[in-house]
């Protein structure tokens, strides 16, 4: 009888394609599907929530997979996580649960949430330098967060969607874009559904422009209405977006 299993799962991406397998270069779904089959002798397809880009952390991805026999999940992370070190993976498993038959871990979600970290200081990062994205000038975090607000709602998120986006509509419900400043940093955490590719990154990238002043709320709001990516600001780095978080019912 199969067995499926949902697995919580953290990452650092800078070294990473991404979530999914590739066939020029390392992936998070390819290290844990050598992990369980390492384990469990077991060749299996892991699948996960989202699908993070080159570069992009998970501190939460969720996925799921199936075994032909039943394991403990203590036993399988436990194991999982072993082979992981073994192969000197920036993948940790953090928890391991059996999970209904008719669960998915894309297909099931109602929700997810993202973390972008801007470092805002003179000096160049050193510890945080694929973890952050390092930005010199000062910016106002009261104005871009009163830039964030138009953002937020029911909206055609053309201006902030990837070209080459395989999205089926541009149109996508924004539940939360809170700013906050905490000492050098700025966090930016942001919740829906789902997001286009590279929501996320192109809103903090004009949210950006609004903080150091190139942009106002009022050019955002009139970004938002042009519906073409050339109004935005520019895509931010990879290194500061981390998936935080997959909701459930």
């Amino acid at each position: 009888m199969t067995q499926r299993y949902k697995i919580t799962v953290e990452y650092d991406g800078t070294d990473l394609l991404g979530w999914q397998k590739q066939a020029d270069g390392a992936s998070a779904q390819e290290f844990l599907e050598k992990a369980i089959e390492a384990f469990c002798q077991e060749k299996t397809e892991v699948y996960g929530a989202g699908r993070t880009d080159a570069g992009v952390h998970a501190l939460a991805q969720v996925a799921h997979f199936d075994l032909s026999r039943e394991v403990d999940p203590f036993r399988l992370s436990e194991a999982a996580n072993a082979h992981l070190r073994d192969m000197g993976a920036p993948v940790a498993v953090l928890k391991a649960e059996k999970a209904p038959a008719d669960f998915h871990a894309r297909y099931s979600a109602v929700g997810r949430a993202y973390i972008y970290k801007i470092t805002n200081r003179r000096a160049p990062l050193v510890l945080e330098k694929n973890r952050s994205w390092g930005v010199p000038v000062t910016l106002d975090v009261a104005k871009m967060r009163e830039a964030a607000k138009i953002l937020v709602g029911h909206h055609d998120f053309t201006s902030f969607r990837a070209v080459k986006c395989q999205a089926k509509s541009p149109v996508k419900t924004l539940d939360r874009l809170d700013i906050r400043r905490e000492g050098e940093n700025i966090i930016f955490e942001t919740q829906a559904r789902s997001f286009l590719h590279h929501q996320v990154r192109n809103m903090v990238g004009t949210l950006k422009l609004v903080g150091d002043g190139h942009l106002t709320a009022d050019d955002v709001k009139n970004i938002l209405e042009a519906k073409d990516r050339r109004a935005a600001g520019p895509t931010a780095p990879a290194c500061g977006l981390y998936l935080s978080k997959i909701m459930y019912v």
